[in-house]
């Protein structure tokens, strides 16, 4: 799968999805400090889904009709790299086929899955 790591999840995400053979474009690491507009940008222009914990996506994908290609949006308890790295490898396990196009909430306890009219590209 192709992802776009936004810099508030940190490289070791970025990281951890690289080692497991997806293609990461980390912002920490390649775009430190861009506006969320731009990530979004990059991230509808390159078909990447994007990983971040900044509910600001919800009111872009939502109320804004930004173009995407799926957000998967971790709200945890725990930030740590660990709590992370657990909840989207449970995601990547369960779910692999649901995510593209869909907004997705990670919690500790559930996986939400919301489908939000999805703009693309070559439509």
């Amino acid at each position: 799968m192709r992802f776009i790591v936004d810099e508030c999840v940190g490289p070791a995400v970025a990281n951890w999805l690289g080692e497991r053979g997806h293609d990461v474009f980390s912002v920490y690491d390649q775009s430190r400090g861009i506006q969320d507009s731009r990530v979004m940008s990059i991230a509808a222009t390159e078909r990447r889904i994007l990983i971040t914990s900044d509910k600001d996506f919800g009111d872009k994908v939502y109320r804004e009709g930004a173009l995407h290609e799926g957000v998967i949006l971790l709200r945890l308890n725990d930030q740590s790299v660990t709590a992370k790295i657990s909840a989207i490898e449970r995601l990547l396990t369960a779910y692999p086929e649901r995510i593209e196009g869909a907004f997705v909430v990670i919690t500790e306890k559930q996986v939400r899955f919301g489908r939000p009219q999805r703009l693309a590209l070559d439509q």
